[in-house]
């Protein structure tokens, strides 16, 4: 699922991951490096527990590590696995939660809270969300007006992955809006090969798709309703998107191995499509694809390369997933933990790291070790307040997350029957209905 892909993607692309081991003390050393002050929380001992491993949970034990010499506190790390929930579950149950948690979607706040498990931020923490964050990354870790999370690590999602070598062939540059991108399709299947590698058998993908599109054409307002379920699925909007997403489904010299083999592609052979066996040009999906494309054997930033989803209304998209820290221990190092984590100091810390990404507007792109990650990071930073979150992501995951049911299996009926527009929409409305339970 695309919940355990990050923009570690790009730290696998410059360089091989390793394995660490899943819990890992990190130890004060040396003269703090993350900032002056005393070390006012010598002795004390904090437990934070997120999903990375490998090389993203190295690169985190280091910012830990930035506080740790900071601070005087002792930071143990442990691993979740991928199923966050199924590790949390158990220890909160049974009262003994790590004291910060990583939480790779929004919904588990608002299920937690449910529960009283979370701890309102302080008001130190408070201060360097209104500093360094949009109202929006704010509200994004609230539930019922409390705020509990800070949103630590972005993944891209707004992104066109192309391979050089088949636009030069076709004679194509990156386009910059939707019917320059239908143009170049065209021109490029003209030219022998199909434009698109679609993921069809992975519906997560169509719903970050459809996302951009939806974003681009309706606007961050609209976003934000249908979202929540605001406004019903059968609204004009998602009419509008559904048919933009069918130019490209609709022509079967567009789609690698039309819509039949595409419901047969997941991810990541869709990605190995382009770049492995040269079948298609381009790829849409997010930073992660590094991942794929370079063991397919291209490499990032030659062969590779990315343009951003083109605007296809009056909105250019920029469409992030990420990962939430949530204390569960309401203790004065957990709170100063995520205070760090949520400064421009900590920020800065984590993105001179390969492999990621900060949604802290005040993290100057400057800070990332290299120029795909400086370019995604300045794309976050310019869209301002019309930075959204992964609108599946948000959804219940009975209709948002749910591989062969809700959203990701109505869009996939879309990538099969992409004139069937109304009917789809109508099931849509339907499925959120008994997930939202309204």
């Amino acid at each position: 699922m695309r919940k355990a892909l990050t923009a570690a993607g790009l730290a696998i692309a410059l360089a091989a991951c390793g394995n660490a081991p899943t819990t890992t003390p990190t130890q004060a050393g040396g003269s703090p490096s993350a900032g002056g002050g005393g070390k006012t929380l010598e002795g004390v001992k904090i437990e934070v527990a997120a999903k990375w491993t490998g090389e993203e949970q190295k690169n985190f034990e280091q910012v830990l590590k930035a506080f740790t010499d900071k601070t005087g506190a002792q930071v143990t790390y442990a691993s979740t696995g991928e199923d966050t929930g199924a590790y949390l579950g158990p220890r909160i149950q049974g009262g003994s939660p790590p004291d910060v948690a990583i939480l790779p979607q929004p919904g588990l706040v608002q299920q937690y809270a449910d529960q009283d498990a979370l701890k309102p931020l302080s008001d130190a923490v408070i201060k360097q969300l209104d500093e360094n964050y949009t109202d929006y990354w704010k509200e994004l870790g609230s539930a019922d007006d409390q705020v509990y999370g800070v949103l630590v690590k972005a993944a891209h999602k707004s992104l066109v992955w192309y391979r050089q070598s088949a636009f030069d062939e076709a004679g194509v540059q990156p386009p910059t809006n939707w019917q320059e991108l239908v143009t170049a399709a065209q021109t490029i299947a003209d030219s022998g090969t199909a434009p698109f590698s679609f993921c069809g058998a992975s519906g997560w993908t169509l719903t970050d798709l459809f996302e951009n599109v939806y974003l681009s054409t309706a606007g961050p307002e609209k976003y934000d309703q249908l979202s929540k379920h605001e406004i019903p699925w059968t609204d004009e909007s998602v009419g509008v998107a559904l048919t933009r997403m069918g130019e490209l489904f609709g022509k079967k010299e567009f789609v690698n191995g039309g819509s039949s083999g595409a419901l047969q592609t997941d991810f990541p052979t869709c990605v190995t499509q382009v770049y492995g066996q040269k079948k298609a040009a381009m790829v849409i999906e997010a930073d992660f694809v590094a991942v794929s494309a370079v063991e397919s054997g291209a490499k990032v930033g030659e062969e590779a390369k990315t343009f951003p989803f083109p605007k296809v209304g009056d909105t250019a998209p920029v469409v992030l997933g990420g990962d939430i820290a949530v204390v569960l221990k309401d203790s004065p190092g957990a709170q100063a933990l995520l205070e760090f984590l949520a400064s421009k100091e900590g920020g800065e810390v984590w993105a001179k790291l390969p492999g990621y990404l900060s949604p802290n507007r005040n993290v100057s792109p400057d800070n990332y070790p290299d120029p795909l990650t400086k370019q995604l990071g300045q794309t976050i930073i310019s869209a301002g307040e019309t930075v959204r979150y992964d609108m599946s992501d948000l959804a219940p995951s009975a209709f948002g997350g749910t591989d062969g049911k809700g959203e990701w299996k109505l869009l996939q009926d879309l990538l099969r029957n992409p004139s069937d527009v109304k009917n789809i929409q109508t099931q849509l409305e339907a499925e959120a209905k008994k997930a939202w339970k309204n």
